[in-house]
């Protein structure tokens, strides 16, 4: 079949998009960055798999004549990913991280640049390079090769990991960014050498290339900053200031193609010197990261697939060679790293993680690599062997930081926990888990009714899906922290609504891939006394307590957890609590007497049986003592339905709020699917609490609880 060249560039964005997306899949579920997903995506339908499958195919999508429009197009795409990543990178942060930051960087460039730049003198030149490269060239591209870490695939998996806020994120990052900034005026270097065809042309072109970038520093990045101000104060990013913006981004790229240096220094260089202050710089990455990273970025790798032919390592000793520069790209970087850290004072876990790491390269790596074969200086088999070492290095990064830094060891380094009171008593502490915002200000109202005027500690989760992270969320943020950088977004109006009540929560959000183990892991290093679980209705499910539900009440190791189901919760006045006497109904019965204690409430405790019960009663009695009882009703009702009994006695006494423990008896279990009607859930009308005990069950309160009511009636 015959293609014009638009349907054919059309069918060749089908096919690179639908397949870098498909093989995403694959790659979240192994934990590993979309990247490599692409990068693979790319190598699947070049000669390596499809031209070899079928070559005709390949021959038809991916033409020789095609080849040119391809290339320009993915072009483009860098430049407007490379000032992103010029736009991520704050040079706040590369202040005050402290000796160990600059230490570990130094080494992690040093180090693999002496290897790279060894092996290819001694080794590589001989026998994969063109003998009209200059040695010299070949040796500095070699060494800058080797000592590059792809900043935004680290900054990606430590946010996936949850590691951004941690000690050991917080070095990583400092130096995959010291590390990139170096590498590519290194890089620039090295292309000046290059491209010119003298030493004096070279001195030339790099001393154009310190001129300019003092120009941007000097005199265009002051007018950026009055440009942000100015953005941030009226009417905010306007299409006429992203066509002023994208005019300088282009005008800057020309002006490094122009020195010598290539257009995408240019673009790195504009974004860098872009305030980050005021907004516009987040604005501007808003605008642009989708169309870059989801339609242009994903032509660079099908371009670099093309490119790489991994039939070229046709022989062991190619095979043998490719194992070496692994090897020593290994040696290099984590090697370095890792021993550089531990001179530090980390100990060696902490080392090997941070190791492990700077260990990363993906992206950057290729854009390199792409760049020494388009200036000839490396040849088409070294660069697939090294297309080959960037994946592998990348693609092992997830499972041995898994390995090394498990999370155990990542919780006690990312959590703090909870200090105790000044009084010396611990106190209570809730976890208030949210999904999505309509949850948030019914959690607050509930929070304030709990705790009173003791002493309390509460902290909000928010755990965001991998797929919803833009490279915005997923890059650090100049003196972010808990507070300040994730307060916003589904915590908002739980926030508001606190500061509203006199509340003080401290928030915290990462990305996760496990909630329920993310959430008992965090639940346990804050020591919480309360899980509170937000909730809304289930996709592909009708019970409420399903799914993530679910699994966080099977893997609670202490504690309480409960799910607010909220109706416009805004007072804690009146109470009712459904009790039978199961470990769940005296849970529920203990957070009623605390509503009482702290907010005051009325508490209605609505005993339903087939008979009268003294034993509930008396568990009743016991934990609401005569002392304390002058709030607390119990009710006695016959009835051969208790959830019939709790809707009857909800419609006519106004309540609040009901505290219902699970169990089957009220028609509330725990389930993972289903289409458990929870009729409780269903046609209450106002807002409920389902709470669930984790704590094991003792002898004595086994021994305490009654036969369930259903074998009560049964015997009536």
């Amino acid at each position: 079949m015959h293609f014009n060249p638009l349907t054919l560039l059309i069918t060749q964005l089908i096919v690179i998009i639908g397949v870098s997306r498909l093989i995403g899949r694959g790659a979240r579920w192994l934990g590993q960055p979309l990247v490599i997903a692409e990068v693979v995506a790319g190598i699947v339908l070049g000669p390596s798999l499809l031209g070899w499958l079928a070559p005709d195919l390949m021959d038809a999508l991916f033409p020789a004549s095609s080849m040119p429009v391809l290339k320009m197009l993915s072009q483009v795409g860098l430049v407007l990913f490379m000032f992103l990543i010029g736009l991520e990178l704050d040079p706040k942060m590369l202040k005050g991280r402290g000796h160990a930051s600059v230490a570990i960087s130094h080494t992690s460039i040093v180090v693999p640049f002496i290897l790279g730049a060894v092996a290819g003198a001694l080794w590589l030149y001989k026998s994969l390079s063109d003998p009209s490269v200059p040695f010299s060239s070949f040796v500095l591209f070699m060494g800058v090769a080797m000592s590059i870490t792809a900043f935004p695939v680290l900054a990606r998996i430590l946010t996936e990991r949850g590691l951004l806020q941690s000690r050991i994120g917080a070095i990583a990052i400092t130096c995959a960014a010291v590390d990139d900034v170096t590498a590519w005026c290194l890089l620039a270097f090295v292309v000046s050498i290059v491209r010119a065809g003298s030493l004096a042309e070279a001195a030339l072109t790099t001393a154009f290339a310190v001129g300019y970038i003092a120009f941007m520093l000097l005199a265009v990045r002051p007018f950026l900053a009055r440009l942000g101000a100015r953005v941030a104060s009226r009417e905010g990013l306007t299409q006429n200031v992203v066509a002023g913006t994208l005019l300088l981004l282009l005008a800057s790229s020309l002006a490094t193609e122009l020195i010598g240096i290539h257009a995408l220094f240019g673009a790195f260089l504009f974004g860098a010197v872009i305030p980050k202050e005021g907004g516009l710089a987040e604005a501007l990455v808003e605008k642009l990261e989708d169309t870059a990273v989801v339609l242009l970025l994903p032509l660079f790798f099908a371009f670099s697939g093309l490119r790489t032919q991994i039939g070229l390592l046709n022989t062991p000793e190619a095979w043998m060679t490719c194992g070496v520069i692994i090897l020593l790209a290994c040696m290099g970087k984590f090697g370095g790293s890792a021993v550089a850290a531990r001179l530090t004072g980390m100990r060696w876990r902490e080392a090997g993680a941070v190791g492990i790491l700077m260990n990363t390269r993906g992206l950057m790596e290729l854009i390199v690599l792409n760049l020494g074969l388009d200036l000839g200086v490396i040849s088409p088999t070294l660069f697939t062997m090294m297309v080959i070492m960037a994946l592998v290095t990348t693609f092992m990064t997830t499972p041995l930081l898994r390995l090394i830094y498990p999370t155990e060891e990542m919780a006690r380094d990312k959590l703090e926990l909870a200090p105790s009171s000044p009084s010396g008593l611990t106190p209570y502490t809730m976890l208030m888990c949210v999904s999505h915002q309509q949850a948030g200000p019914g959690m607050a109202t509930l929070a304030k009714a709990l705790s009173g005027a003791e002493a309390t500690q509460l902290h909000a989760l928010h755990l965001v899906h991998p797929e919803r992270v833009s490279l915005r969320e997923a890059e650090p943020r100049a003196g972010a922290s808990e507070e300040s950088a994730e307060g916003e977004g589904a915590l908002a109006p739980l926030l508001g609504r606190a500061r509203s009540l006199g509340l003080s929560v401290r928030p915290l959000s990462f990305v996760s891939t496990e909630p329920a183990q993310d959430i008992r892991r965090t639940a346990e290093a804050r020591r919480a006394d309360l899980v509170l679980l937000g909730w809304h209705k289930p996709l592909f499910s009708q019970t409420v307590l399903g799914g993530t539900v679910h699994e966080v009440m099977k893997d609670a190791a202490g504690g309480t957890v409960a799910v607010l189901v909220d109706r416009g919760l805004s007072d804690v006045k009146r109470v009712l609590v459904p009790f039978i006497g199961s470990r769940h109904d005296r849970a529920a019965l203990k957070l009623a007497r605390r509503l009482m204690k702290q907010a005051g409430a009325d508490v209605t405790v609505l005993h339903v049986t087939s008979h009268e019960n003294t034993n509930a009663r008396a568990q009743v009695e016991e934990l609401f003592p005569s002392a304390e009882g002058s709030g607390v009703r119990l009710k006695v009702v016959r009835h051969e339905s208790p959830e019939g009994a709790v809707l009857e006695e909800i419609r006519q006494g106004g309540y609040d709020l009901l505290v219902v423990g699970m169990g089957a008896q009220w028609g509330l279990e725990d389930r993972v699917f289903g289409l458990h009607r929870e009729r409780i859930i269903r046609d209450a009308p106002g807002s409920l609490l389902v709470v669930h005990d984790s704590e094991p069950v003792t002898q004595a309160v086994a021994a305490a609880e009654p036969v369930p009511h259903q074998t009560a009636a049964s015997r009536s």
